[in-house]
């Protein structure tokens, strides 16, 4: 599989990120320049700006780059060195910042030049500007945003222009109306209209507070989980929220993630820390007792909160927040039931995929980057990890791709890389081999030897965390999720008050065969009907005088298909077969 930094789009697009910082210079000579890379489905570059950015500026930059589209300047690379690279951007005061990092005895800084534009760039662009689409791209189909310089929010506030770019017209209008397709099914639109959850500045910015309809749903998709585990051999537990500090300087977790976690909490002088990771805790329980190799595998599963700091401009909905509950679980195996354990967490993985209806995924093996000192574990110890994973994938028949410095900072890992219904690409499901944690944690079972060993750790979370997993589900179902995962799953719409009673008993005979229903009572009977389909409710079951008499009800599918009248009977059984399957169905 091609990486992206491969690809021509990726050429395009970094070429049209230099277009754009040209044309925005000429609008804005004033204006201090930063950064501006690639990145997924387009690039952008940040800039100081003496005055706040107008749609009338942007409709000007975008004009001007088609001009210096057509005037086909080649891209030119040059190798400078640090004192020429400092007299070229004198007036850039960020160049410089990153001129001084990039500045080594006898270093060579490379720029590339295209027109009257000049910058630090190490490429790769297309071989002249008119290899670029005039008609293929856009910096007005998004607003611009603020950005930190170096994401560090002590530091300067600039603004960031976004652009897309791509090789036709006809491929730019498929992704500006996926864009808008992604506006209407934005979760954190949808999570308000459905009454899913909320946010509240006297809780906490990132800290989500579940609704009872969106509680709903996590309990569901926790039993489901849960329930299917028990099956397979897996133990639940549970642990604290804090723990002392000394834990994760053990784990390796602190100083790694100490940018992403909170501060240390004193209590009686000792140090806490909020928990960052489960897997620390696990291990703890593991190593209460002597295990011998007759225990192993042993299974231990936790939906956990943890919590991470994550800076403000980061936070995004469900999708990115300062405290998210995992579905963690740590498998404790001996080298020979490696393999074995490790497929048998994929085969786990793939059947919630399955029951979702997630079928659009693909595998990717992280290794780690032999040239990053990011990573705990000695290298004999990573290439059994590694060779240990691609094994199983093997076994299994499983499509990968190796992703180098993709790993966690103590093990080898496979991820499963979901596309959703707007082809876009969400990291879900994880498995990681660990033989690191044991070693820092002295871990050992008894062998069959009467020998102490060290056991090796497998991490594994199918949902990867509950609010980023509902959060893609809600965009990935417009919020129209499957009848086994719908917070209310049967409105009951009496067409008058006169036969409110006989509605009234239907919702409890609904609710003790085991639904989720509520009734809708205000109203003439065509609003009921918006406002049943307004919040996504599966089944929309109208009641008048005539199904009262005949044992009906008259069922309407949220989409408005009318499905007629039923025996309430019939209607039940058809129901509870389509929950009991996970049907993704509704007739």
């Amino acid at each position: 599989m091609e990486r992206y930094e491969d690809s021509k789009l990726y050429r395009i697009r970094h070429s049209m990120a230099h277009v754009m910082a040209q044309a925005m210079l000429e609008r804005f000579p004033e204006a201090q320049i930063a950064i501006g890379p690639p990145i997924e489905d387009g690039f952008y570059y940040d800039f100081d700006l003496p005055r706040p950015i107008t749609e009338e500026d942007l409709a000007a930059v975008e004009k001007r780059m088609k001009g210096i589209i057509k005037g086909k300047h080649p891209f030119t690379r040059r190798e400078v060195s640090a004192d020429e690279a400092r007299r070229i951007f004198t007036n850039q005061k960020y160049k410089l910042e990153l001129i001084d990092e990039l500045a080594g005895e006898d270093a060579l800084i490379t720029t590339y030049t295209q027109d009257t534009f000049q910058d630090l760039c190490r490429g790769p662009h297309v071989e002249d500007t008119g290899a670029l689409n005039p008609d293929a791209f856009s910096i007005t189909f998004k607003e611009p945003a603020g950005a930190y310089w170096r994401g560090d929010e002590k530091r300067e506030m600039l603004t960031r222009i976004y652009g897309t770019a791509w090789e036709t017209e006809e491929d730019l209008k498929d992704h500006l109306e996926r864009l808008e397709e992604a506006r209407r099914r934005d979760h954190r639109v949808l999570g308000s209209q459905l009454k899913l959850f909320t946010f509240s500045p006297l809780v906490g910015k990132g800290l989500p507070l579940w609704m009872p309809r969106g509680a709903v749903v996590r309990d569901i998709l926790e039993r489901f989980l849960r329930q299917e585990q028990i099956k397979r051999g897996y133990d639940p537990v549970v642990t604290p929220h804090i723990a002392r500090l000394e834990l994760y300087k053990t784990s390796g977790h602190y100083p790694y993630y100490k940018d992403s976690q909170y501060d240390p909490i004193n209590v009686d002088g000792d140090e806490f820390l909020l928990k960052p990771m489960n897997c620390p805790h696990h291990i703890q329980i593991y190593k209460s007792e002597v295990r011998s190799y007759r225990d192993l595998p042993i299974r231990y599963a936790e939906f956990g909160t943890v919590y991470r700091y994550e800076q403000s401009g980061e936070l995004a909905g469900l999708t990115r927040v300062r405290g998210f509950t995992v579905d963690d679980a740590h498998l404790f195996v001996t080298p020979e039931q490696l393999v074995d354990e490790f497929i048998g967490v994929v085969d786990l993985i793939q059947y919630v995929f399955n029951a979702l209806g997630l079928n659009d995924f693909r595998a990717r093996i992280g290794t780690r980057d032999p040239e990053s000192d990011k990573y705990v574990g000695t290298p004999d110890l990573w290439e059994k990890a590694t060779r240990a994973i691609i094994t199983a994938c093997d076994k299994l028949g499983l499509n990968y791709s190796l992703a180098e410095g993709e790993a966690a900072f103590y093990g080898p890992k496979l991820d499963f890389i979901f596309r959703d219904v707007l082809k876009r690409e969400w990291q879900l499901g994880t498995v990681q081999v660990d033989y690191t944690l044991p070693e820092r944690f002295e871990m050992e079972y008894i062998g069959e030897d009467n020998k102490p060993h060290r056991p090796v750790m497998i991490h594994r979370a199918p949902f990867g965390s509950l609010e980023r997993f509902i959060g893609i589900l809600i965009e990935h179902f417009n919020g129209a999720f499957p009848l086994w995962l719908a917070p209310l799953q049967m409105a009951i719409l009496p067409v008058s008050n006169k036969v409110e009673d006989e509605a009234e008993s239907l919702a409890l005979e609904l609710k003790n065969e085991g639904f989720r229903v509520e009734m809708f009572s205000k109203g003439q009977l065509g609003k009921k009907i918006v406002e049943a389909r307004l919040q996504k409710i599966p089944y929309l079951l109208v009641l008048g005088p005539r199904d009262v008499e005949a044992g009906t009800v008259s069922v309407r599918l949220r989409d408005d298909t009318d499905l007629g009248a039923i025996p309430v009977d019939e209607f039940v059984a058809k129901a509870k077969a389509l929950v009991e399957n996970r049907s993704l169905e509704l007739a």
